[in-house]
């Protein structure tokens, strides 16, 4: 009678029981009365968001950089290595193949664990992943019932996990689940997803991963920071010996295997992917920024929809213009220690140490700005912390090294580098196939390419040039090397333009020769004829945006211009005339593969392409006549040998800026390099040329190039147009100039009408 009645109160106990699971789990499915709060609908199972980095690729397919929050890269799963795949069953959900998102019989068994002492966990790989999916334990899916009860919030958490991760068994395979956890999991150190994981620990590709790296990767799963290989590694092998240990119980290998395993060192090499790695570092920060400009107007989030942006880079020319920059920028920066060994580089025009440089110079910077919000503008505050010393690494040539400096002493260090940009661009497109903004982007952030302006000096001649051929003068008429002078009514000055290297030699020289020469007084010469506002004219044709002085200094490179504007102005002439606009994005996908946007370079006829190859001649002169100021090139004499090399140097006032842009049919290179303060350079023209500070990058990199057998680059001479007649051979041309030049010239220039006339 008894055991009847018991038996009946079981059956009682267990009906009530199904019935109150029944109707939790239905409560909560439903969020009755809002009690629970919302869970994951089909639609959001059935298209699940994560967080996606996208990833910029050079145009020889080559991974470039990321933008992201989390950095997570998604794989197949038929890229996951093997090991990776045991080591994650054996540990976390050996049953995962055969239950349906819950394993009833871990749950079963926790009782029986915890009467042994011992902890037992029952979450399956599908409940984890709608953990980490779906973010299920987060405030958008909590209800009123919320707060009540700490207990009682984990049975409603615990209970969705299970209805979300039952909902996701039905919506995908087992392989699909397995693949979504681990391409979504955190294994911490900024590394989510296995892809980038296996990168950041073991610097590996996924499908590479051994037994061992594998263990350690799921074993820093249970709890990346307390188990983390970098900064607990003890207990990182400890937990990887539990997953070499789990591995073995269940047969993936033999415990002698395992025991061997177990011996292993961690193996580490580690590496967190950041913006400072890798190349094209100040190229992939501009792509940033113009990136966040087009996301925005479409309403994209740049670091997590996962897009495919195709770029114009190739790796190997970027390769080879790092390599550059780098061997020429270090050795000259040597020479500019020594240059200026026991004495400060900032000067006046007359040589002179500029008194107060320092002071002035760190109110621009980042850190006064703050101190000075701090501290309510109190001076005394602002100067303590300002030098105050503290300890850290700074940026040598050879390598980081630690110091003891103060802000000021830092900013003056940094000061003391001198700095560097550099452009390549195929011509005929547009594409952009190297870009080097500085000479260290941890150190330096300035990108000197597009984002600074310089006065080009003798590099903006052959836009004036351009329009002296254009406009019926001749490569081999004769001008004489004498002085010009312009007077300038407006401040009842006269303005007479010397040579770089001394006085006026009185020498009769062709266009081309004073050209190659750089001859100041024969650009002057030319711009009288043609005047300030005709180069103004062409040099926007050329692509030139920024304000251009139509004044007589023109003809030296007195306005502010760009490297990038240089090398596309340069590129029309290798381009049979037609302005092309630089371009450094093809297209652009979806994570999934699919076109959003492609790109196409703006272009425009610019010049008619007789005088665009006429100025390939003119720039040729550099490396062909006596006295060219592109002869050093031949140091380097893998650019010639049936190759038509062409270039113009650049030097301004105090040897502040040193220039070269360099064409071959191929491509055009524009080089700069200076100090980042215009005060900031050498003390004389033998150092501070274009052609000891600029010139040798080009050369180096195109020398490397050249030798690149994967590169393919071809040597050629200057694609000829079929049409052109024009006598080059200057023992043959009998033309004159169109008013010869003897001796001293006079050129008035009218008194401006208002400020905001040009001269």
């Amino acid at each position: 009678m008894l055991f009847s009645k018991i038996i009946k109160y079981v059956w009682i106990v267990f009906i009530v029981s199904l019935a109150f699971i029944a109707l939790h789990v239905w409560a909560l499915s439903t969020n009755f009365l809002g009690l629970s709060g919302e869970m994951p609908s089909l639609e959001v199972l059935e298209n699940p968001k994560s967080e996606v980095a996208s990833i910029l690729y050079s145009a020889d397919g080559i991974e470039l950089g990321k933008y992201f929050r989390e950095n997570r890269t998604p794989v197949e799963f038929e890229q996951i290595s093997k090991n990776m795949l045991n080591a994650l069953v054996a540990t976390e959900d050996v049953r995962f193949e055969s239950h349906p998102g819950i394993d009833f019989k871990a749950i079963v068994s926790i009782p029986f664990y915890l009467m042994l002492g011992k902890k037992k966990g029952s979450s399956t790989i599908s409940q984890q992943l709608a953990k980490n999916l779906f973010d299920t334990r987060t405030s958008q899916y909590e209800g009123s019932l919320h707060g009540i009860s700490k207990k009682l919030d984990m049975l409603m958490i615990k209970t969705k996990e299970w209805i979300t991760a039952i909902r996701i068994e039905r919506a995908y395979t087992k392989k699909e689940i397995i693949t979504m956890y681990l391409n979504t999991v955190n294994f911490g150190s900024n590394a989510a997803g296995i892809k980038v994981a296996s990168q950041t620990f073991f610097n590996t590709t996924q499908d590479k991963l051994t037994i061992t790296q594998a263990a350690v990767l799921v074993g820093v799963l249970k709890a990346p920071s307390y188990y983390s290989p970098i900064y607990n590694p003890e207990r990182a092998i400890m937990r990887r010996n539990t997953v070499i240990d789990q591995m073995e119980k269940y047969n993936f290998f033999t415990k002698i295997e395992a025991e061997k395993y177990k011996k292993d060192s961690l193996n580490l090499n580690y590496s967190v992917e950041n913006h400072n790695q890798g190349i094209a570092t100040y190229f992939r920060t501009v792509a940033n920024n113009w990136l966040l400009n087009w996301c925005k107007a479409r309403k994209i989030d740049l670091y997590s929809s996962g897009l495919k942006i195709y770029t114009t880079i190739d790796s190997r020319l970027q390769t080879h213009a790092e390599n550059a920059v780098e061997k020429h920028m270090k050795y000259l920066q040597n020479q500019f220690d020594i240059h200026w060994k026991g004495r400060n580089p900032w000067v006046d025009q007359s040589m002179k140490e500029i008194i107060g440089f320092g002071e002035t110079a760190i109110k621009r910077t980042e850190v006064y700005v703050y101190l000075k919000n701090k501290y309510d503008g109190n001076l005394d505050s602002i100067n303590y912390y300002i030098n105050k010393k503290r300890k850290m690494k700074v940026f040598s040539w050879k390598g980081e090294r630690d110091t003891l400096f103060s802000s000021m002493d830092s900013m003056l260090y940094y000061k003391k580098f001198l700095q560097t940009g550099m452009i390549a661009v195929e011509p005929e497109s547009g594409f952009i196939k190297a870009w080097v903004g500085g000479v260290d982007h941890k150190y330096f952030k300035y990108d000197h390419v597009k984002q600074s302006k310089r006065q080009p000096g003798s590099t903006f001649k052959p836009i004036l040039y351009c329009a002296a051929m254009d406009n019926g003068f001749h490569p081999c008429q004769k001008v004489q090397d004498a002085p010009v002078s312009f007077y300038i009514e407006d401040t009842q000055t006269t303005w007479t333009p010397q040579n770089s290297d001394g006085p006026s030699t009185g020498e009769i020289l062709t266009l081309r020769q004073a050209m190659a020469r750089s001859i100041n007084t024969i650009a002057a010469y030319v711009m009288k004829i043609i005047g300030p506002e005709t180069v103004v004219d062409y040099a926007k044709k050329l692509g030139f945006s920024g304000p251009i002085d139509a004044v007589p200094a023109l003809c030296l490179g007195i306005s502010d211009v760009s490297i990038y504007e240089l090398a596309g102005a340069y590129s029309t002439f290798a381009n049979h005339g037609t302005y092309t606009e630089p371009i450094f994005i093809t297209r652009i996908e979806d994570k999934n593969g699919n076109l959003i946007q492609e790109f196409m370079p703006k272009s425009s006829e610019a010049l008619n392409e007789e005088t665009a190859y006429t100025m390939l001649h003119m720039l040729k002169g550099g490396t062909e006549e006596r006295g060219g100021t592109s002869l050093g090139l031949y140091r380097y004499p893998n650019l010639f040998g049936g190759n038509d090399v062409g270039g113009k140097t650049g030097t301004t006032q105090n040897y502040s800026d040193g220039w070269y842009v360099g064409v071959t049919q191929k491509l055009v290179t524009s080089v700069w390099v200076g100090g980042d303060d215009r005060s900031i350079h050498f003390r004389d023209f033998n150092f501070g040329q274009g052609a000891r500070m600029a010139m040798p990058i080009f050369g180096i990199f195109m020398e490397n190039a050249y030798l690149d057998k994967n590169l393919g680059l071809k040597k050629m001479p200057f694609n000829k147009p079929s049409s052109y007649n024009l006598e080059l051979n200057c023992g043959k041309y009998t033309g004159k100039m169109p008013t010869d030049s003897t001796g001293s010239q006079d050129i008035y220039v009218p008194k401006k009408e208002n400020k905001n006339d040009e001269i």
